[in-house]
């Protein structure tokens, strides 16, 4: 096959940032995928509100001005000790599709993430999500005494079953899962729960963060882990299972916030998304299933329109450029076998 048409995609996980990097990497992300979810982790202003969103909802549709493509930021919240039921209940009326709960001190700009999950006030919370439809995504992950980083994801999967359970009516996505065990428990529970995948976790292993060498630029949280986690999640998203779809998390940071004495986890993946994704179904015999992964399975879930653009991949050799506006990108300097028509 030397070209493939696929719909424009749902990513369901994007870091869009704010001021100079939002507008000059959201490009990167608005010629693929026509409606994107909106983290909410931003700096120096969260979005926890409804009044924040539309604040965030305006930065995005300036950035956004001269794009030819058609491009919906979905927004959400961050979920944290002091979200009220009625906090969602207004952030659901500014247009607010879901809340995302950071586990305390998991990943960039979690300092104030959730610090109990079943506390009275919180529950009341979610029990409010649940009431108006507004999704719980949540990074899955949960740090303790003597955890290692590794075993994390394991850590946090008592805490996702309970969730289901208690909530069997509030959809929940289980943000980047990467281990085999996190694919096994999503496939297990009930059909209110689904996962993201990244497209970085289906290509890396933890050799390839610290193990030739340290890669700044390949460091995420969660950390890529071992090769058979890689296999299962490969799997997931290659199986046609409604339960997993693309969330991205392409996530930029300036080349000096991740080569430094404590280097920022995240992977600007969004230039070569499509390509990988691509390379890796088309490794896999499963190109029947791409635009499920990409594009329908998050929209269902989402309760969203499908796409009615499309894109065009193309066979081609490429390298991916070592860096763009100061923030290197997944793959830099690597040959890619797909490339996008634009």
């Amino acid at each position: 096959m030397k070209e493939i048409k696929l719909r424009m995609f749902f990513d369901a996980h994007c870091h869009l940032r704010t001021e100079r990097i939002l507008s000059n990497m959201i490009p990167f992300i608005a010629v693929y995928a026509s409606k994107v979810i909106v983290m909410p982790n931003t700096r120096p202003r969260a979005i926890l509100t409804g009044d924040d969103v539309i604040w965030y909802r305006n930065e995005i549709q300036k950035a956004l001005r001269g794009n030819k493509m058609p491009f919906e930021p979905l927004m959400t919240i961050e979920i944290r000790d002091n979200t009220t039921p009625q906090t969602v209940e207004e952030a659901k009326k500014a247009g607010v599709v879901a809340g995302k709960a950071y586990p305390l001190g998991v990943t960039t700009n979690s300092d104030e993430g959730l610090r109990d999950f079943f506390s009275g006030e919180i529950t009341d919370t979610f029990q409010a999500m649940e009431d108006i439809g507004m999704l719980l995504l949540i990074h899955g992950e949960l740090d303790g005494e003597k955890i290692l980083v590794t075993e994390r994801e394991k850590n946090f999967i008592p805490v996702l079953v309970k969730l289901s359970e208690r909530f069997p009516k509030l959809k929940i996505v289980f943000e980047h899962v990467s281990t085999k065990f996190g694919v096994y428990m999503v496939e297990q529970l009930g059909e209110n729960v689904a996962a993201t995948i990244t497209v970085h976790h289906l290509c890396l292993t933890l050799n390839d963060v610290i193990g030739y060498g340290i890669k700044p630029h390949n460091a995420c949280m969660p950390i890529p882990k071992t090769f058979e986690d890689r296999d299962a999640l490969i799997e997931a998203a290659t199986s046609g299972n409604p339960k997993f779809f693309l969330g991205s998390d392409s996530a930029p940071h300036f080349r000096n916030k991740k080569e430094c004495f404590v280097g920022a986890c995240g992977i600007f993946s969004a230039p070569v998304v499509p390509a990988l994704l691509a390379e890796i179904f088309e490794k896999e015999g499963r190109f029947n299933r791409l635009e499920a992964f990409t594009s329908a399975n998050a929209a269902k879930f989402y309760g969203q329109p499908l796409s009615e653009e499309k894109i065009t991949l193309v066979k081609k050799d490429w390298v991916v450029i070592e860096e763009i506006d100061g923030i290197v990108p997944f793959m830099a300097r690597q040959k890619l076998y797909w490339e996008q028509v634009l």
